[in-house]
């Protein structure tokens, strides 16, 4: 069922390689924040069955804050690609224009560069690879 759901939207909006690597690192990251939001608050959910929803929030801000993903961009660092190497350096440099609120701005960098990562993989329909390094992100 959910697997339709996903083949459906990749059918409607479907991005050709050339696209995809056209993007700018941060419309990857604005995707692979999302991918990465779906990914974790499934899997609160299924870990904490029956936690209200004010508390499967507080958990979840635990992963996704930027601090949370640039520790895991350093910790899976050396088992990725060269051309996912790439794009989180891309997302990692790129200029966002904005002030992060609550992360020291080095981390709010690395964890752009996370997101590009899940996004680019997310838009590329690799989603083998997608899963593996969220399933990596989870390993503390």
């Amino acid at each position: 069922m959910i697997n339709d759901f996903f083949d459906q939207v990749n059918e409607r909006f479907e991005l050709g390689d050339s696209e995809i690597n056209q993007l700018s690192p941060l419309v990857l990251a604005y995707i692979g924040d999302s991918v990465y939001e779906v990914f974790i608050r499934s899997y609160l959910i299924k870990r904490e069955s029956g936690a209200s929803v004010h508390k499967l929030h507080k958990l979840s801000v635990e992963y996704v804050k930027a601090k949370a993903q640039s520790d895991i961009i350093h910790r899976i660092s050396e088992k990725l690609t060269p051309e996912e190497t790439d794009v989180v350096r891309r997302g990692r440099n790129a200029r966002s224009g904005t002030i992060p609120k609550n992360a020291d701005i080095i981390e709010y960098k690395y964890a752009t560069g996370f997101e590009s990562l899940i996004g680019y993989l997310y838009l590329k329909k690799d989603f083998n690879r997608l899963m593996e390094l969220l399933l990596m992100s989870m390993d503390n």
